[in-house]
Formats: C-alpha cells, sequence, structure tokens
C-alpha cells in the first residue's frame, strides 16, 4: 500500500520512490488522515496549475495553514484572479527587466566576497558560510533592509518555515510572525518618510489598478505581505537550490566535470538542478468545483496537492528522468510553477544559481560532501538542505 505524508522525515528524506510509485499506481492520491489528494503525473500538476479557477490558491497555498474561507491575508500567492492579477501587475515593477540586469555584477561581488574566504581552507559549509547568506543579502539589499538586521531576519524566516516532525503549527510561529510583523511596521513607517532608489520605494509609490480604473496605494497590510513573500520565498528557496547544487553536483562528478570544462553549460545545468530536485516541491491548493481525474471525482472543497517534485521526474515528460543530465534538453519544467502563479522571481533565482554556480567552479571545481554531518530542512512546502559541510582536496 502507497502511504504519502508531507511531514514524515523519513518520506521527506528521499521521497521520489514513494512518488515514482503514486505516478504509476495512484495518479490521484488519497490521503485520509489529512484530508487531502495529491497530483503527481506532470501533465495532472500542468493542468491544474493552469486551471486556476478551480484549483484555487485563495484558500491557502501550504497543507497546514490551509483555510475552510478565503484566506483574508493580502498575499499575492494567496489570492485568485483578479486580485492576484492586481498586485502581480504591480510587483513587477518592481522586478523589471532593468531592475533584475542590474542585480548582476552586486550579486557577483556577494558572491566572490564570501567564496574567497574560503580560499586555501580545507573545507567549509556551502550553505551555512554561503548558500544561505547570498540570498537573503539579496533581496534584503534590493528592499533596503539594513545589513546589520539581515541575518536575524534570515533566522526568522527560516524558522517560521521549518516543521518539527508531526509539528502542523503552533505558538512558535505565531511568535515569529508576530516578530517579523513588528519589525516590518516599523521599517514601512520609516521608509514612507525617507524613500530610496529601490524595490521597497517601488513598492510603497507604485498604485494597484483597481477594475472601475480608479487606482489606490498599498496599505501598511499589504506592504508587510509583499515584503514577507519576497523575503521569504526569495531566500528560502534560492539557499535550497544551492544545497541541492552543492550535493548533486558532488554525487555527480563526471557532470560537475563538464561545468568545469565548459561553463557555458552552466545555465542548463542551473534547470536540470530545478527539475532534478525542486526546491518547493509541493504545492497545495483547493478545489472550488468537482472535478474527475483517472476516473476518480474529488468534490468541490477538497485539498489537493501539486507535486511539482514529482513533476519533474515524471518519466511521461523526461526520459530517464532519475539521472542527472546538465546537457539534457529540458523543453519545460513546473519547479518555480507554472500558469499565472509562476514564480515571479524566477529570473531572478535563476540569476543566483548560475552566479553562485560560475563563482563556485572557478575557485573549487572539486569538492566532497561530508554527508552524515548535513542536515535538512523541514516543512510540508519546501525541501533542501539546512547545512552542507564539504571538504577541497
Amino acid at each position: 500500500m502507497i502511504y504519502y505524508d508531507p511531514y514524515d522525515y523519513e518520506i521527506d528524506h528521499d521521497p521520489h520512490p514513494t512518488w515514482r510509485r503514486m505516478r504509476d499506481e495512484a495518479p490521484v492520491y488519497r490521503n485520509d488522515k489529512l484530508d487531502f489528494y495529491a497530483l503527481s503525473r506532470f501533465e495532472d500538476v500542468v493542468a491544474a496549475s493552469l486551471d486556476d479557477r478551480r484549483f484555487s490558491s485563495a484558500y491557502g497555498t501550504v497543507l497546514e495553514l490551509m483555510q475552510d474561507e478565503p484566506n483574508r491575508f493580502p498575499m499575492m500567492i494567496f489570492k485568485d484572479r483578479p486580485q492576484h492579477t492586481q498586485l502581480r501587475k504591480l510587483v513587477s515593477h518592481a522586478f523589471s527587466p532593468r531592475r533584475i540586469r542590474a542585480l548582476e555584477s552586486m550579486i557577483r561581488d556577494l558572491a566572490r566576497g564570501y567564496l574567497d574566504e574560503q580560499v586555501g581552507n580545507r573545507g567549509f559549509d556551502y550553505l551555512e558560510d554561503f548558500g544561505a547568506k547570498l540570498p537573503v543579502m539579496v533581496i534584503s539589499t534590493m528592499l533596503g533592509v539594513p545589513e546589520a538586521d539581515r541575518e536575524e531576519l534570515r533566522r526568522w524566516t527560516d524558522s517560521l518555515l521549518h516543521r518539527d516532525e508531526g509539528e502542523t503549527g503552533g505558538e512558535r510561529h505565531l511568535d515569529i510572525m508576530g516578530k517579523l510583523n513588528g519589525y516590518y511596521a516599523d521599517y514601512v513607517t520609516a521608509r514612507r518618510k525617507s524613500p530610496r532608489d529601490d524595490m521597497m520605494t517601488d513598492l510603497i509609490e507604485a498604485e494597484i489598478e483597481l477594475e472601475d480604473g480608479s487606482k489606490r496605494r498599498l496599505d501598511d497590510e499589504e506592504l508587510f505581505a509583499f515584503i514577507s513573500l519576497l523575503s521569504g520565498a526569495g531566500n528560502e528557496t534560492v539557499a535550497r537550490l544551492l544545497g541541492w547544487t552543492a550535493t548533486t553536483l558532488a554525487a555527480n562528478p563526471a557532470e560537475r566535470a563538464k561545468l568545469v570544462a565548459d561553463p557555458s553549460r552552466i545555465p542548463n545545468a542551473v534547470e536540470e538542478l530545478l527539475r532534478y530536485e525542486a526546491p518547493s516541491p509541493v504545492q497545495a491548493r483547493r478545489l472550488t468545483a468537482e472535478v474527475t481525474l483517472h476516473g476518480e471525482t474529488l468534490p468541490e472543497g477538497s485539498r489537493v496537492l501539486l507535486l511539482t517534485g514529482s513533476a519533474g521526474r515524471d518519466g511521461r515528460e523526461y526520459e530517464d528522468p532519475d539521472r542527472f543530465d546538465v546537457d539534457r534538453v529540458i523543453d519545460r519544467h513546473v519547479s518555480l510553477g507554472f500558469g499565472v502563479h509562476f514564480c515571479l522571481g524566477a529570473s531572478l533565482a535563476r540569476m543566483e544559481g548560475r552566479v553562485a554556480l560560475e563563482e563556485t567552479l572557478t575557485r573549487f571545481p572539486e569538492w566532497d560532501v561530508v554527508w552524515d554531518e548535513t542536515e535538512r530542512v523541514h516543512t510540508s512546502t519546501v525541501r533542501g538542505y539546512a547545512k552542507v559541510p564539504i571538504q577541497l582536496p
């Protein structure tokens, strides 16, 4: 019998055998204990992502945070159209191609600074000393957060997303949310008085165009929601991507050697890393209408998990999907979302992954992972490492 539980540490360590059985034997999986269905095949995940009218995000996109009524918190990922469209249009201005292009030199300088500190050492923790620091510094710089506060905010965000085994929320998470709320409330108030040329000022001054043609600016609660989304999602998922980069390339040294010999392969290698180990492999939706798939009827109101991590290993879409191949031709993957909820920061994440890998391989063409000293992050939606100690030759 197949059993899948996103909170189970043993399953989360290597869910791919379970996901493979689900794709082959139970493409519409049902967990009665936790009251959810799960879709594991690539085409089903794509179709559900595109069908945002029936597969709603408005009730929450994290299993343990889902509600019986539409979420009132004004976070873009918890909205359906037309509200989602309005908010995405606004924040897209802050993620304009001009702003993203201008970030590469800053990202590269940060990466060089962290990695240069390790040159000559016998080893270091690839995440704690580099991979977890880089994205928080990038997002914080974009938002204009004071440098002295950035590490504390990263720890709060990581703690908010982490789940102890069997934990599905509680007082600890409410306490962290209170700290973040308090910090950002003070921060937004200060920045309204002292605008700068950065994303935070863009958000403060941007206007939402309403259906009747009128416009308005974001209120403080909406601003906090955006900041929380950008800092949380931007920091956590890129850190997990870089953790998978270190471990996957160590486990596939021949593929790593190809990148050292020809760095032009690196952008495609980033796509293959995303396909092979999705940093955020589980997305939750709630059905607003009855849906029938593979001969099974899912009732209106059902909670459905879209397993993007499983979709990336579906042999119906990818040949030899469990093989990591930096030269694989990838027409599409769902690791950064699909449809209207496609990751707004995808271009930034790809840039950070590319630059991090370029600068890493320039200094460290080979490394081994100290596997018994690695540590995982455990959440119902994000999967990867918190610590990746590496040894250098």
